[in-house]
């Protein structure tokens, strides 16, 4: 039997990163046996869905490379020039429903109930298999005993979550159920409605839910609970994939840093945890940042560049060679693609933007005369490497009878306006002898 998963997110607005663990899960599930994916959007709630909030699903989706199987063919010329289908809509299965209720009208298995369609729910206990939480046994509440039974059909005709959920599976042939543990408490009533189709039900695999680092539920106000935090937040797709795997699952060994093919050949189910999961953004930093630093050369200088872009950072009239220089000081420093900028934005400045923090420690009056004299020892160098650089420092150091530290500092803010960035002397390199010396004299100015 080839493997069938499905996610059917509910478009409220944003992809919650719980969804997006989820429809990673089961994306990866499909792509691991060879099985299909399939993408269903359930949006029979009038009032709370939108094409716009359905957009922010999928763009999200794609921004992961989560890319779906199957679908409909809507005419969408966006969706055609991209190469995939649509996914399916709820909204428009209304017929399949339909005849889906008559089905269990005719069957005495439902009722009409005061304008609304109720179905007959077993008084017995019922045991859910499950591939992540074994055997779950769910007894009737105190609540439930009088009347066990519930709506599928609400009076103003709408199919509520519980029937289109189970009628979609059925029709979709979906073998697997890889859903958050959160959907747990409804699987009893999905059981039950499988078994009044006479079909049997698909394996179910609750997957542990995302808390806060506290311990604490994570909402949608939470830091990291939106996906559009990441998706303009400086962070690669394949970064967060490899986090969100590690979120509820993990390898037979203690690997954490994984592309996405390696997690499709490690992936399964038996891999899926029990405990909850704890969100901590300290390690998807640095995921991100070992995701950042093992990309190709062409990869990194096309993101990079696309950052400085979008910051105003003019570098289309710069020497090519200078441009590659300047980004290879940066490929395996920077934690965040948005941090290019204030990291090697210097680079592409005219004139120095310099932190009044970092002038007031470094551009001070006593040290003037000491980067004056560093300005004359540069000014006369023949060679202008790193090696060459630092050398000339360390003797104008020893000859004013200073520590290095206080010619570095003053130099460094003086060439970038920061206190932090690259080496020192290979920023210096880069920049070129007339342009150091053209910002030493500026900052001497000031000092």
């Amino acid at each position: 039997m080839s493997v069938r998963v499905r996610f059917a997110p509910s478009p409220t607005g944003y992809l919650h990163i719980g969804g997006a663990r989820t429809a990673l899960f089961n994306w990866l599930y499909a792509r691991h046996t060879g099985g299909t994916f399939v993408l269903r959007v359930e949006d029979t709630d009038d009032a709370r869905n939108s094409r716009e909030a359905v957009d922010v699903i999928l763009d999200g989706l794609r921004w992961l490379g989560l890319d779906w199987d199957e679908g409909p063919v809507s005419g969408d010329a966006m969706q055609e020039s991209r190469g995939d289908r649509g996914p399916y809509f709820q909204s428009q299965r209304g017929e399949i429903y339909q005849r889906r209720i008559r089905e269990l009208l005719d069957k005495n298995l439902a009722y009409e109930h005061e304008g609304a369609v109720k179905f007959r729910m077993t008084r017995e206990p019922v045991t859910i298999p499950d591939l992540v939480a074994g055997d779950v046994v769910r007894k009737l509440t105190d609540r439930e005993e009088a009347d066990p039974d519930f709506v599928i059909v609400r009076s103003d005709g709408k199919s509520v979550f519980h029937l289109v959920n189970v009628v979609d599976d059925i029709e979709m042939g979906i073998t697997h159920v890889i859903r958050g543990e959160d959907h747990l408490s409804n699987t009893s009533k999905h059981v039950e409605l499988f078994k009044a189709f006479g079909v049997a039900a698909p394996k179910f695999a609750h997957i542990p839910l995302i808390l806060n680092n506290d311990g604490s539920k994570m909402s949608k106000r939470d830091t990291g609970a939106s996906m559009t935090a990441y998706m303009e937040g400086g962070y690669l797709p394949s970064a967060v994939v490899n986090y969100l795997s590690l979120l509820g699952w993990s390898p037979k060994d203690d690997t954490e840093v994984m592309p996405t093919a390696e997690l499709i050949d490690r992936f399964d189910l038996p891999g899926v945890q029990r405990a909850n999961a704890r969100f901590d953004m300290a390690k998807l930093d640095w995921l991100n940042f070992e995701h950042i630093r093992v990309l190709p050369a062409a990869n990194f200088k096309s993101r990079a560049l696309g950052q400085l872009q979008a910051t105003g950072i003019a570098i289309a009239n710069r020497d090519p060679a200078y441009t590659d220089a300047a980004l290879a000081l940066c490929t395996d420093k920077i934690k965040n693609l948005n941090d290019v900028a204030s990291y090697i934005g210097f680079f592409f400045r005219d004139e120095v933007e310099i932190d009044p923090e970092a002038a007031a420690q470094a551009l001070t009056p006593e040290n003037k005369p000491h980067l004056a004299s560093l300005r004359e020892a540069y000014a006369g160098l023949d060679k202008f490497d790193g090696e060459t650089l630092q050398e000339a420092l360390k003797a104008t150091a020893t000859a004013r009878e200073v520590k290095n530290k206080v010619l570095v500092m003053p130099a460094r803010v003086a060439c970038t306006g920061s206190k932090v960035g690259p080496s020192l002397y290979d920023l210096m390199e880069v920049l070129g002898q007339a342009e150091v010396l053209k910002r030493f004299d500026a900052a001497l100015v000031t000092m």
